[in-house]
């Protein structure tokens, strides 16, 4: 069959799709929790200012009243029901934490932690809905309809659910599979980045399989179908990445891991102090002071405040450099790592390919200048990515290109055009030489042998020379597979859709040994699961829907922002902004800084609480003093904590990476 059928009429009333799946993103507002968080936030702000400027109490303690029950009320009802089911979170605990620094006259200390816990509650809401957003926008890759024949040669647009195994799919220029299948006739480049990453467009021919939600190209298929709608490749990631997110271990901060038996014994403790005075015979009002004194010293503040500052610092400083982490859990887990597996287009690569060698052919009588300019010339009105790269390539080195005439263009050929009256043709040297041409062979094999895409050039029909054509390796990407391979201890593993010969030719120019190639996103699921079982905390850092289910399944998953899917931005736990690979040890290590800031902070908060409940206990300790040590140990950690705000705090993490 040819490429020159009919394009189907366009619905001017359906939305033309593009190669990105539609956002259909969760408003903010749209959230209970988020409504909540900021009514309470709104009536702390307005009752601030009023009790600081010396304003009557009747002005500004209602609207912290308000604030209180707004940002209160939801995290104390869940406290509740966990007490129910005879669990004492830490949620419960602080709203009596702040309710009794409300009862002692501390009310807008008691309103900030309020607002500080609704507003982590809204985030953590949000983080949610965006990724079961980003996970239903993925099934918009693969089209609401799909052109099936009949078998008396008609056509009919149905429904691709409607599709059954053994249908005939007719896929036009342009148009993206509706299902998984083989090709029964025809021929294209399919792009099927969406699936295996790979950086340019696969030849696809009779025999060959295709895969539902990828975009052909300039020729048109016939397809078999082999698998139903529900069980396409693009819909087993859906699956993938809800399955991983579901079954991936839930992740505490350090402080929650003993919130069971902190909060049990703080409210045990605070009981006891009340009441064991009183059956000794003490005075209801001592030992009621005695016990508010004690509840007060004893409440975890300083221990929650020595653990967040140095974690939100560190989410702060990465942020003003490019990477954004998306919770203090993910700043916590990603010291933890010990394992890193990455993937190679635009990971460590920039996902675009580029002419790298431009090979004349002896006795063709043209340099690299000439050659380049006809291939580019020719290659000009094609759309195919190898096409605009050797255009570009053109162009970055000045050669002005003359018109094409009788252009042409052959899927899974190549094209032809006369410039400047000599015909030129550029295409795959197995198509355009039938399979002969001893010199074209040699150097074509050696260029693919290094992992380049090999384009010949005829001139008048014989052989002119070659080009070769790669994605080329981020500059930064070595430094950054040494500076992981030093804080892990291992070097990283990649783990790719492309080609084996090109994946380990890459693999070997950044410094990488364990290469697994020809992988399908289920395979890198797999892989890091594997991983995983082997007892390493595995980091992965990619940037395509392919890579989503194995970042979901990771214990951390950062993802490359500038050329990343919506998928594998929401599905991430950390994204790096500006695509600088290097930022990915320099967080690491920042992370790492945070942690041993934290251990630092409990100390201290430790020591202060040791403290003052001793004194509380042994002695007469009054309770201004005791709001005051209690106040000051925070005010102490947080202070230490914002030490990661510094500059020079990315600096040095950023020099402890490359150690």
């Amino acid at each position: 069959m040819t490429s020159t059928l009919t394009p189907r009429p366009v619905d001017r009333a359906e939305p033309a799709r593009t190669g990105t799946a539609p956002r259909r993103r969760t408003r903010v507002l749209a959230l209970p929790e988020a409504r909540w968080a900021t009514a309470a936030t709104l009536l702390f702000l307005l009752a601030l200012p009023l009790q600081l400027t010396g304003a009557p109490t009747w002005t500004w303690g209602p609207l912290y009243a308000l604030s209180y029950v707004t940002g209160g009320w939801e995290p104390g009802w869940e406290g509740l029901k966990a007490l129910k089911e005879r669990t004492l979170d830490v949620d419960l605990l602080m709203v009596v934490a702040a309710l009794g620094a409300a009862a002692i006259g501390q009310v807008m200390d008691g309103a900030l932690l309020i607002v500080i816990f609704a507003t982590s509650g809204a985030l953590e809401a949000l983080a949610t809905a965006r990724t079961a957003d980003s996970v239903r926008g993925l099934l918009d890759l693969a089209p609401a309809t799909a052109t099936r024949l009949t078998p008396d040669g008609g056509e009919r647009t149905v429904a691709v659910e409607e599709l059954a195994v053994g249908d005939t799919v007719l896929v036009r220029p342009g148009e993206r599979v509706g299902a998984d299948g083989r090709v029964l006739d025809g021929a294209s480049d399919v792009d099927q980045a969406t699936i295996t990453g790979e950086p340019l467009p696969v030849a696809k021919e009779p025999g060959d399989e295709v895969f539902a939600g990828t975009l052909n190209g300039t020729g048109a298929l016939r397809i078999r179908v082999e698998r139903d709608a529900s069980d396409s490749v693009i819909a087993r990631i859906v699956r993938m990445v809800q399955e991983a997110s579901e079954t991936k271990a839930p992740t505490q901060l350090f402080i929650e891991k003993v919130e069971q038996r902190y909060s049990l014994g703080m409210v045990a403790a605070t009981l006891a102090v009340f009441l064991v005075p009183l059956a000794f015979g003490a005075q209801l009002t001592d030992a009621l002071l005695r016990a508010m004194t004690f509840m007060i010293v004893a409440s975890p503040c300083a221990v929650v405040l020595a653990t967040m500052p140095p974690l939100l610092s560190a989410i702060a400083n990465a942020g003003r450099h490019g990477v954004l982490v998306k919770s203090a859990v993910v700043m916590e887990r990603l010291g933890q790592i010990d394992a890193v597996a990455l993937d190679k287009t635009g990971t460590l690569t920039e996902g675009s390919p580029r002419v790298t060698d431009v090979r004349p052919l002896p006795g063709s009588g043209l340099g690299e200048g000439e050659l380049l300019t006809l291939a580019a010339a020719a290659e000009r009105p094609s759309e195919h990515p190898l096409a605009r790269a050797v255009v570009d390539a053109a162009r970055e080195r000045g050669l002005g290109l003359p018109d094409a005439e009788d252009f042409t263009s052959a899927p899974g050929v190549g094209v032809t055009a006369v410039v400047k009256g000599r015909a030129v043709a550029v295409g795959a040297p197995a198509r355009l030489l039938d399979g002969t041409g001893g010199t074209v062979t040699a150097v074509a094999g050696e260029l693919e042998e290094s992992g380049r895409t090999a384009v010949l050039v005829l001139v008048d029909g014989a052989p002119a020379g070659l080009l070769g054509i790669a994605d080329r390796l981020r500059p930064d990407a070595a430094a950054t597979v040494a500076a992981l391979t030093t804080l892990t201890g291992t070097a990283p593993a990649l783990l790719t859709g492309d080609n084996p010969r090109a994946a380990a030719h890459l693999a070997a120019e950044a410094g990488i040994d364990d290469v697994r190639a020809g992988l399908l996103p289920q395979d890198k699921l797999t892989a890091v699961q594997e991983m995983e079982r082997a007892g390493r905390k595995v980091l992965v850092v990619g940037d395509g829907v392919n890579d989503a289910p194995a970042l979901a399944a990771a214990h951390t998953g950062i993802a490359m922002g500038r050329a990343g899917s919506d998928l594998a931005l929401e599905t991430a736990d950390a994204v790096i902004v500006r695509d600088e690979l290097a930022a990915v040890p320099t967080t690491v290590a920042l992370s790492r800084r945070a942690r041993r800031l934290v251990v630092q902070n409990l100390v201290i908060a430790g020591v202060f609480i040791a403290g003052l409940v001793v004194w509380d206990l042994a002695g007469d300790l009054p309770l201004p003093l005791g709001v005051a040590g209690h106040e000051g140990s925070t005010v102490l950690v947080g202070l230490n904590g914002l030490r990661l705000l510094r500059e020079t705090a990315w600096q040095r993490a950023a020099a402890e990476g490359s150690d």
